[in-house]
Formats: structure tokens, sequence, C-alpha cells
């Protein structure tokens, strides 16, 4: 079956079984702010699996789009991705064990079709020390479902990882883990969890194989063996116990299944083949390699760089899609740095110049059924992508010039800043190339070197620019206020990701950068002078207190914190509209910034960057 006939089938089961279709969320998650990205299909669910009613009921289901920034060092074998789709389905108070463990067989053996002599499960073995019982009913129900197939399952205790590697399979079909591996709540194993969690037992679901063993992963091999032969493609977690003041576990009033399962994962099994890159969604893309660079994909020199740069311009183009671009901190940072290991190893692959971009076309038809969104976006993300590239070609051949110059020894701390601030490199991709010729990096080193630049900066800035401004003329004082009317309209007109990126103000006018995708409209812009205006109307004062940088964020202040100040920040506020931190000098009220009748005008706004625009704004 295909990714696309998995995921309708899918939905199509459980909405059979009184599931409803939910929406996939944003690969940037909106109330979450401990995470960057959405990294599992049960994430922007979890208010609800703790307890808050869902408006579309209490069985739920869809395919989330995940993406975990973590395993971009691990791809380059044969099961490894960033992005990946999570098949999901949710009981929020309703069914329990006996209805998701024999849905979830059923829907594998008999809508998949994968065979179930090649299905083995683990299950929770207990946790003795906290009285958690061992979870016999899990293993219990899937017997029966296992004996209906003609599946006689034996049972195994293997309790540990450690004892796993030592005894094998023993001719067991369900084995038993202790809470390190088939256990969930929110804060890890039972012993870590706070008073008023809630967790329980999970049970996993692997697809054999059938390859041997290899004795690099251990003595023996087993289901939760990393050597290849077996593929976990589903969890389901019994969300049963809550931990009690009296720090024992009691019965959750309100039990949950929460089932995770990956769709590529699925996708492998059904083709018999423990290649994720062999499935539909991913060989589309190594196909086009291959036949642009005239290299094979089975060739070992040439399988990790075809696998790099199928997964990374895959992330790449979903990121973008949900309004990542590529910048040099955060979100944005793990996006360029997707798309520069990219172009590296499409150039171990032949290519030279304009090599991602094209791929977007195939990503957008391969997806764009079950995501119609990327069509609509397609020329954006094509111009993002093609952006980065040329932008890191510009400085990859000096770069690799440099860094083949230091090769021979250990690269220092020093050395790796330089060709970060130079040349671009990411120290990730320092890394992988100092790897590459068996040689080390100075990390710690580069920590430091890091460090010494944004303080440098910090000072710098306070000293050059004074918060942006070129004087402390009136004018130009005048000016700085009125950015941050600017900067709060900005994001009641386009939200809250127009975040500032920079400024420059002078006696004659405003510059502001702000963090956005497009060209602003005509109304848009009218409406923002709107607002500015409004506010000089209205006369609100400006006032400013130095607080702690916690309660700066707890009152809503606009700013970067973690990358400017210390502990303490001045936020400045005007009226009960903008609330910012800022060192610079401002008004009184904003009175001040209307006199002689002037009123805020936008001159021009454009493009300066990859995700970047530009204000140019004047009081007049």
């Amino acid at each position: 079956m295909t990714s696309n006939d998995i995921r309708k089938a899918f939905l199509t089961f459980f909405k059979e079984r009184g599931h409803a279709i939910i929406s996939p969320s944003s690969l940037v998650p909106e109330n979450d702010p401990t995470t960057l990205f959405t990294g599992s299909g049960m994430q922007p669910l979890v208010p609800y699996l703790l307890g808050a009613p869902h408006p579309s009921g209490s069985r739920l289901t869809n395919s989330q789009k995940s993406f975990r920034a973590e395993d971009i060092e691990e791809v380059g074998d044969n099961r490894h991705t960033t992005f990946f789709e999570m098949l999901g389905n949710w009981s929020l108070g309703d069914y329990f064990k006996q209805e998701q463990i024999p849905w979830f067989f059923q829907f594998l053996t008999e809508t998949v079709g994968l065979d179930p002599q090649k299905l083995y499960v683990t299950v929770f073995a207990g946790d003795a020390e906290n009285r958690i019982p061992k979870d016999s009913e899990s293993g219990e129900i899937w017997k029966k479902v296992f004996a209906e197939k003609g599946i006689e399952a034996t049972e195994v205790e293997l309790l540990s990882l450690e004892q796993a590697g030592k005894e094998g399979m023993q001719g067991g079909r369900i084995f038993y883990y202790d809470a390190s591996k088939n256990w969930w709540s929110r804060s890890g194993e039972p012993s870590k969890m706070p008073i008023g969690e809630p967790g329980g037992p999970d049970s996993e679901v692997f697809f054999d194989f059938g390859t041997a063993h290899n004795l690099a992963f251990g003595k023996e091999c087993h289901p939760n063996c990393d050597c290849g032969r077996f593929m976990e493609i589903g969890n389901s977690v019994f969300m049963e116990f809550i931990k009690t003041p009296e720090g024992t576990f009691g019965e959750l009033p309100k039990r949950n299944v929460d089932f995770g399962g990956g769709l590529e994962r699925i996708a492998a099994a059904s083709n018999g083949e423990n290649d994720v890159f062999k499935i539909d969604t991913l060989w589309g893309i190594v196909e086009k390699l291959e036949k642009k660079s005239g290299k094979k994909y089975d060739d070992p020199t040439f399988q990790k760089s075809f696998r790099i740069v199928a997964d990374h311009i895959r992330a790449a183009v979903f990121l973008i899609g949900d309004g990542v671009t590529p910048w040099h901190t955060e979100g944005g940072y793990v996006v360029r740095r997707l798309i520069r290991r990219a172009v590296r190893h499409a150039h171990k692959l032949g290519f030279t110049e304009n090599t991602l971009a094209p791929f977007v076309s195939e990503l957008v038809f391969i997806y764009g059924e079950a995501y119609p969104a990327l069509r609509d976006k397609k020329g954006k993300i094509e111009e993002s992508i093609s952006g980065e590239e040329k932008k890191f070609g510009e400085t990859l051949a000096k770069g690799l010039a440099r860094f083949e110059k230091l090769v021979g020894k250990d690269i220092s701390g020093e050395e790796a800043f330089t060709l970060f601030t130079t040349y671009g490199f990411p120290i990730e991709l320092t890394s992988e190339l100092a790897e590459e010729r068996g040689i080390a990096v100075d990390l710690e080193g580069f920590k430091k070197e890091m460090e010494k630049h944004r303080a440098t900066s910090r000072a710098g800035a306070e000293q050059k620019f004074k918060g942006g401004l070129a004087d402390h003329s009136e004018m130009s004082i005048k000016y700085h206020t009125a950015t941050h009317l600017l900067h709060q309209a900005l994001h009641d007109v386009l939200g809250s990701k127009a975040l500032q990126k920079g400024s420059n103000i002078t006696p004659e006018r405003l510059r502001f950068d702000f963090a956005y995708e497009r060209k602003m409209t005509e109304p848009e812009k009218k409406k923002i002078e709107e607002l500015v205006n409004e506010q000089i109307a209205k006369a609100l004062p400006v006032s400013y207190e130095d607080i702690p940088i916690e309660e700066a964020q707890k009152r809503g202040a606009i700013g970067l914190f973690e990358e400017k100040y210390g502990d303490k920040v001045r936020v400045y506020k005007i009226g009960e509209y903008s609330l910012e931190f800022c060192g610079g000098p401002h008004v009184g009220n904003t009175s001040d910034l209307g006199a002689d009748n002037k009123k805020f005008k936008i001159q021009k706004e454009e493009s300066i960057a990859q995700g970047v625009r530009r204000i140019k704004a004047v009081l007049e």
C-alpha cells in the first residue's frame, strides 16, 4: 500500500468506529513555548489527555505531521527521518484496552494486510518499587487476538533492555519490559512523576523483517534491539494512573487511550522492506536524485547522502510551509541547517547549484492531496530554499578550502568560530566534516568564542547604536518611541510572529526590520498607520520599570529576552497599548509625536532578506 492509501484507510477505519477526524496541527506549536516544533502526534492533544474536553468529542483520529530536530544527526541509516507522520487515535474517557488492542491489530492485519506471524508486541512489566502492577490485562488481550489468527503467543518477561540483550527472544511473541520502555507520563518513569500527574503503561507493536541479527548491537536479538530486524510501528498508551499526595499511584478517574503509529514505518512493513527511504513518499525524491546525478542509491559510497538529501528537503518543505524560514536563530536556524546539510551531500552526489528547489514540485505532487496548502505555498517554498542555497553557495567553496587547510590537526574553538562567522558553517557541519576526516573539534572552545561574540555585540550595540538611534536628538527620540507603537500595530494586524529584527533611527526617519513572509497589502499598511496615529491622538503616557525577566514574560512584554538582556529588563509601557523591553530614550507622552499636527506615515515597505521585511516611516 502507498502512504496515501494507508493514511486514508486509517482515518476511515476509525471514523467507522465513531471517531471524529481532526485536522493536523502546525509543525510550529501554537500554545507550547517549551518546544520549537511539534514532535509527536499526541503533543497537540496533551491538554485533552490531561482532562480538558475536546470540542470534537471523546473519540478522535488524525494523521499528524511531526518533526524532530534531535534526529538530524541520525539521518543516514535505514529508519531515521526528521520529518514523519503519526497516525493517531484517542479515547478521552471512552473505550480502553479491550477495544484499542483488537482494533489496531485488525487494522494492521486485515486493512494493511501485514502477516500476523511477523508482529511482536511489548507490554509493561510492572514497577514493584512504586507498587504499579504488571499490565497482565493487555497481555491477555494480545494472546486472544493472536489466537484468533491461529498463533500461540508465548509471554517472555525480559524486564530490562540489558536483560533482553542477554536472554533474547526465547520463542516469545509478547515481551514484558520495565518502565524505561513501556511506561508513559510527561515526566518520564513513575519515580520522576510529580504529585497529581497522570501516566500509564503502553504497549508497542513491532514488525519483524527477518534480517540477520547484527552482533554489534548485542549478543541476542529482541523486539527493542536496534540491529534492524525489528521496527516499532505503533504504540498504545493506556493512561490509567495518577500519583497521589501520598506518593502512591491510584486509579485515574477518566482513563484515556493515546495511540501513535508511524505512517512511514507501517508503509515500510507493508512493502516488506526495512528501508523507509524505499517507500513512495521518499523514493520519488531518491529516484530523481539518481536520474540527475547518475549515481545509484544502493551504492554504499553514496547511500547516506541520498538519504540525507531526501529527508532534509522534505523536512524543509514542510517547515517552510508552516512558516519557518531560514534564519540564524531558533526554528529558522534548524531550517538553515537542514538546507545547508542537504546541499553539501547533494554536492557529494555531483550536483553543483540550484540543487534542492527543483524537488519541491515532486514533494507537492506527492503530498498535495493530503496537505493542499503546500500547493498554494509552492512558489514561496521554492524561493526560500533557492535563496538559502544561493547564500550558502557563495561561501561554501571558500569555507571548504579554509577547512581543508585546517585538516591534519584537531580544530580549535576559535577556528570553528571563524568558519561559522566568516563562511556560514553551522558548528554541526564543521563537526560532521571533522568526523569524516578523523579529527576532533573543540566544541567547548567554540561555545566560549560565541559567548564572547555575543557580549561584544551587546556592548557595541549599547555604545554605537543606543538602541538603534543615530543620536539622542528630539526627533530621534520621537521616532524611537514610534517604533514601539509600530511594533505593536504589526502584531495587531499581521500576528505575533511579526517580531522585530532590527531598527535604525535618525532625526529624519525610522527604519524597522521585522520577520514576515510576504509583502504587506495596502489595506494592511493603512490599518497600521491608523493604529499608530490613534495612539498618538490618545495622548498615552509613556513609563518604564526595571523588573525580572520572568515578570516581563508573564506580563506579555515583547522582546527576545534570552538574547539581549540579563536577569532584569527595562520594560516600557505606552498606556495600555504597548509593553516592550528597551534601554533607549522615549518621550513622556505619545502626544509629543503629533506635535504640529504630524501624522505617522509609512513611506516604504520592502523585503531585505528571506522572511524579513523593512518599513521606512516618518512623522509628517
